[in-house]
């Protein structure tokens, strides 16, 4: 069974991650969220008015009260710039399995930050949620994404032709991968007082 938590503040050696607030608003506007770049990596179109950003901020925060919802936003601990999002979603009970999506801002690509967002919330969903399997996937013209997915441990599964259409009504076939917390738990042994930090 899944042990669900909400959205606690997880610490990192270089990242903060933590619940959204409606101060946010404007870093996420101006970081990611307005980025035609970040953008054309995700199923939303990039935000033209920061009322856009308004509306998705204060959707998130008005979902912290229930314990189901895990959602991140991603803040540099040396700086305290806000730089991205990351979250658990489509939990399913029977399986006891769900999937993982992340976005970082444009200026902060390729300096390790998603993959060290993306390693923590993984540890988090197996060691403190007990999730059996966690799923990713990344449109296949974006193999940077792929590369922080293996770096925690997903293994590529496949390609998914036409997975998602964009904003810009383009079909994108989007590679898959996977976890199972087995196989995780087999590569991390070491990180056993992990979970104890959310008790």
């Amino acid at each position: 069974m899944i042990d669900f938590t909400g959205t606690p503040k997880i610490e990192t050696e270089h990242l903060i991650l933590r619940k959204f607030e409606m101060t946010d608003v404007q870093c996420a506007f101006d970081h990611w969220l307005s980025d035609e770049r970040v953008a054309d990596n995700r199923i939303n179109p990039a935000h033209k008015s920061v009322s856009e950003t308004i509306e998705r901020v204060s959707k998130i925060v008005s979902q912290y009260e229930s314990k189901e919802f895990c959602y991140w936003a991603i803040e540099v601990k040396e700086t305290s710039e806000l730089i991205g999002e990351i979250d658990l979603y489509d939990f399913d009970s029977a399986t006891e399995n769900c999937e993982v999506s992340y976005s970082v801002g444009y200026r902060w690509w390729n300096q390790g930050y998603g993959t060290e967002a993306l390693r923590a919330v993984v540890e988090f969903g197996f060691r403190t949620m007990n999730i059996h399997k966690i799923s990713a996937a990344h449109n296949t013209d974006n193999p940077a994404s792929g590369k922080i997915m293996r770096k925690v441990g997903m293994i590529h599964e496949g390609v998914i032709r036409h997975m998602i259409r964009n904003s810009k009504d383009q079909y994108k076939n989007c590679a898959v991968y996977g976890i199972l917390q087995e196989d995780y738990l087999k590569l991390h042994r070491n990180s056993i007082e992990f979970a104890e930090k959310f008790r």
